[in-house]
């Protein structure tokens, strides 16, 4: 099982979630993260002097996925998110060692 972490611009978030659902990946879990990297962010001016704003809003989508899955997910994500510009965000791919669906004590790849 892999625990698979996408950072994506905030617009595509609805695009993400409906070819998410349309490809059968289980569910996700999003949320409101602000970042920095290549994309340097912009300026903006406060009372005269000039404030570099490299901190930008991302959101950051989560999926719990069995191993013969990633590949899908990271087709699904990087189709639907990239742009080609800067900014377009980040995949992780990381290892998931056990899960446990509280309601009903499964364990494993039944829990996903």
């Amino acid at each position: 099982m892999k625990m698979v972490k996408a950072i994506i611009r905030p617009d595509f978030l609805e695009a993400l979630k409906d070819e998410i659902l349309e490809n059968g990946i289980g569910g996700m879990t999003v949320s409101s993260v602000h970042g920095c990297g290549r994309q340097n962010g912009w300026k903006e001016y406060y009372r005269g002097n000039e404030i570099i704003m490299n901190i930008v809003p991302k959101i950051q989508c989560e999926f719990a996925v069995c191993d013969d899955e990633v590949d899908k997910l990271i087709d699904v994500i990087t189709s639907v998110c990239r742009t080609g510009d800067v900014g377009d965000g980040k995949i992780f791919v990381e290892p998931l060692e056990r899960v446990i669906r509280i309601r009903t004590g499964e364990q494993g790849p039944d829990a996903l």
